[in-house]
C-alpha cells in the first residue's frame, strides 16, 4: 500500500502552478552498509496531480494499492541535507499502481504504465 503523504503547490517554469502529491510506501528494512546494522525506512516519491488543491489536500492520509518502486535513470548529482555531500544517483522512485500493466519502451529513459 502507499499513502498519500502530502501535497504540494509546485511552480512551473512558464510561470503556471501545478498540485504535485507527496506518496510514501510501507516500511521497509534495509542493512547499513557501513555498520551492518539494519534500519527501518520507506521509500517516497512525488507524483503530478491533474486537481485542484482543495482535492488533493483531501487525499492525504488515503491509502491506495500499489507500490513504490526504484527505478534507473540519468545520473544526476544529489546533495545530503544533513552532511552537505554531494552524491551522484542514477536511480529514482515512482509509484506503481497495483494493477498497472507494463508498457513497451516508447523512446528514451522514460516508462509509461496504463490501468488495466
Amino acid at each position: 500500500m502507499v499513502k498519500v503523504k502530502n501535497y504540494h503547490v509546485r511552480h512551473g517554469n512558464e510561470g503556471d502552478n501545478y498540485i504535485s502529491l507527496e506518496l510514501e510506501g510501507d516500511v521497509s528494512f534495509v542493512q547499513s552498509q557501513n555498520s551492518g546494522r539494519f534500519y527501518a525506512t520507506t521509500k517516497r516519491c512525488f507524483m503530478y496531480a491533474a486537481m485542484d488543491e482543495a482535492t488533493a489536500k483531501s487525499l492525504v492520509g488515503t491509502q491506495m494499492p500499489g507500490t513504490i518502486e526504484r527505478v534507473p535513470c540519468d545520473p544526476y548529482d544529489y546533495t545530503v541535507p544533513e552532511t552537505g555531500e554531494i552524491k551522484t544517483l542514477s536511480y529514482t522512485y515512482e509509484y506503481r499502481p497495483a494493477d498497472a500493466v507494463e508498457m513497451p519502451e516508447l523512446s528514451g529513459p522514460k516508462r509509461a504504465s496504463v490501468l488495466a
